[in-house]
């Protein structure tokens, strides 16, 4: 505990500072100018302050208000020292800030309990705002941790629904960084190209619920077929549905309209242009632009160029325009990530 006295007397100060390092055991800050001690507070910390009411720079009551207008010092006790019983002086110095009153010619006894006093109330105040940090610190320390194992699990489970498809699972990682760089390059905030990124890989998660004989089936579907694997959008929105995280939520926005088209052709419900969740728009392009440089069982990979002219070319009819004129800008940094790169992995992996 720190404590600054402020009086323009020499000798009120050297008396006030001896009786408050009999109480302390420590010497306290002494300074004679109200200016001076206010620069001071600008670079140190004090537990509590005695001020003298009557000085020539600046009176108690101004350095009182000043002081307080510091956020350091906004619930440091200040004592102020005076002769004045006047009633008006003590209701603006309360108004300025002023803790506790000491009237000259004061009791050296007095003195040293209303000191004893406050710092044992400032002591507390300060355990309470350290309790209060530690436990903020923890609160942010388990919730980190929360949040990253969401995200593992989220990670691992759309890697597992990326086999059942033939794949090794590092679709879902490309797809998952081509759809942050979309959605940073059409100006969406940090958090949320973070969310899309993390949500992003569970865009299939409907395919958890389609046969194995229609998912790796060599060939062309048949029509009847089609429809069935159609309905993964559905099964992965009802698998997702009323989720309580943020993450989730937008999940279940790009599993259900990933499939949409800009030009309202899409499926499952025929949305067009804004009406698509602009999340499930970023989705669309990634997912597939990297189908379409990759093996499937019922195709052969196309070239990097090929795919990169089949989204320009469907902007505006298959893709969002704007989410084409981004991956158009981010190509350089598209092209690393489907050069092999290692991919972007989800917290704690």
């Amino acid at each position: 505990m720190r404590l600054l006295v402020v009086d323009d007397s020499r000798s009120s100060l050297a008396l006030i500072g001896s009786i408050v390092q009999e109480t302390l055991g420590d010497k306290p800050e002494l300074c004679l100018s109200p200016l001076a001690a206010l620069e001071k507070c600008g670079t140190e910390q004090f537990d509590l302050v005695i001020v003298d009411h009557i000085m020539p720079e600046m009176d108690g009551v101004a350095f009182t208000g000043a002081l307080r207008s510091r956020p350091a010092y906004r619930t440091v006790p200040v004592i102020m020292v005076t002769s004045d019983m006047d009633k008006d002086l003590r209701i603006g110095a309360i108004k300025a800030g002023a803790t506790d009153f000491l009237h000259k010619p004061f009791d050296r006894i007095e003195l040293q309990a209303r000191v004893s006093n406050l710092l044992a109330l400032r002591q507390a105040q300060v355990e309470l705002a350290d309790r209060a940090q530690w436990l903020t610190r923890e609160v942010e320390r388990a919730t980190a941790h929360l949040l990253a194992r969401e995200e593992e699990i989220i990670y691992r489970l759309a890697r597992a629904i990326e086999y059942r498809d033939g794949d090794t699972g590092e679709h879902v990682s490309r797809v998952a960084q081509i759809s942050q760089i979309i959605a940073e390059g059409i100006g969406l905030p940090p958090d949320r190209c973070r969310m899309i990124y993390l949500a992003a890989p569970l865009h299939d998660i409907g395919k958890i619920g389609i046969a194995d004989a229609i998912l790796s089936k060599p060939g062309k579907l048949t029509p009847e077929e089609m429809t069935i694997m159609r309905e993964h959008v559905s099964i992965g929105a009802r698998i997702l549905e009323r989720g309580d995280s943020d993450l989730i939520r937008t999940a279940e926005l790009i599993a259900q309209s990933h499939h949409e088209k800009w030009d309202g052709t899409g499926y499952p419900d025929r949305l067009a242009g804004t009406d698509i969740p602009v999340e499930a728009r970023i989705v669309a392009l990634a997912d597939v632009f990297d189908a379409l440089c990759s093996e499937r069982p019922y195709k052969a990979a196309w070239p990097i160029e090929k795919a990169y002219a089949e989204i320009v070319q469907c902007g505006g009819s298959h893709f969002d325009p704007a989410c084409v004129a981004a991956f158009e800008a981010k190509w350089a940094d598209i092209h690393t990530i489907m050069q092999g790169e290692p991919p972007l992995k989800a917290a704690g992996l």
